[in-house]
């Protein structure tokens, strides 16, 4: 049993807390269950006497021991953090009345929560919207599908795709080389980059620039060379790859709008958006080559540690497979 004088700290600290830094009283409460949680810690330790350790007593290891014990309860990391931040204001309160000759919870910090995977449409599934041809207008529907095929085929970046022109130039972010099959682009950290670019998407770029009308003016003026606001105006207007009815270079945002909508006229169980195709090129082409540094390069990251989510995602793919087809994935009902 907690002695009185423990309990008599508790409520010192609570009250401290309510009167002096004047907490709304919800927090107060929070802070009190948070203690409760301390004390039934310290109540249950088995010292080597067979008692449980006092809270002036608590050191460092022991408070380690029992976010151990919550994590492996299940007890989320955030969840953690926020029991190890009233028990922190209660032993700096304890330092300060000179009850304490440190803080046992100042180093301690609560488990990481683990990076969620990014979302991944199946092959079936990615290849469904990619074939996907919706009732639009024939304009719209060859530069969506274009995109399209960019975004999954190439594993291009939203940012990097409304960067694109029509042609190479001095002042072009972006270009695609048709004969040359490959997509010049410019990444993260203003860093230049090619990826391939395949042959369904080279036929559909075909069927969007058909459609799209006349690239840049050739008396474009060049970096560097004299020219009028209009002439740059114009210039900027009729050299994107993908822009809208207007003329003007499409913006990400509409990009996503535009994936969104076209995920839904297809049926798709999930809106679809420019990063998840990023996401399931990387997936399927790591399923199918298993060359990380391949990846790597393709998406242009640059550190190997970005990359390697994606064996996760691989490894999902695996399980998946596992339980669906082995005869020993699934415990017989007794």
């Amino acid at each position: 049993m907690q002695t009185p004088s423990h309990s008599a700290l508790v409520e010192g600290y609570l009250e401290h807390v309510r009167v002096e830094k004047r907490l709304a009283g919800r927090t107060v409460e929070l802070y009190a269950l948070d203690l409760a949680k301390l004390q039934a810690f310290a109540n249950a330790f088995k010292s080597p006497a067979g008692q449980g350790v006092a809270l002036l007593d608590v050191k460092n290891h022991h408070i380690r021991r029992w976010v151990a014990s919550m994590h492996s309860g299940g007890r989320s990391g955030r969840g953690i953090a926020l029991i190890l931040s009233g028990w922190r204001g209660f032993y700096a309160w304890l330092g300060r009345q000179g009850r304490v000759a440190s803080n046992p919870v100042q180093d301690v910090r609560s488990p990481k929560a683990p990076k969620p995977l990014p979302k991944a449409l199946g092959v079936d599934d990615a290849v469904q919207f990619a074939d996907f041809q919706s009732d639009d207008d024939a304009w719209f529907e060859a530069r969506d599908a274009a995109m399209v095929e960019l975004l999954y085929g190439s594993g291009l970046r939203v940012g990097e795709l409304v960067g694109l022109d029509v042609v190479a130039s001095p002042h072009a972010k972006g270009w695609i080389d048709m004969q040359a099959g490959e997509a010049h682009v410019l990444g993260k950290g203003s860093k230049r980059r090619s990826v391939p670019v395949g042959a369904t998407a080279l036929r559909a770029l075909e069927r969007w620039l058909a459609l799209r009308g006349p690239g840049a003016p050739q008396n474009t003026p060049l970096v560097g060379a004299p020219h009028t606001a209009a002439q740059s105006a114009q210039a900027k207007v009729s050299a994107a790859l993908f822009q809208g009815r207007h003329g003007t270079r499409l913006t990400a945002q509409s990009v996503w709008q535009r994936l969104q909508r076209r995920s839904l006229q297809a049926g798709m169980a999930t809106p679809v958006h420019p990063h998840m195709l990023r996401h399931s090129f990387a997936s399927h082409v790591l399923q199918s080559s298993s060359d990380l540094r391949g990846v790597q390069e393709l998406l242009g990251h640059a550190n190997i540690s970005t990359t390697q989510v994606y064996t996760r995602l691989d490894f999902q793919h695996l399980a998946k497979a596992y339980d669906a087809a082995h005869p020993r994935a699934k415990v017989k009902k007794q």
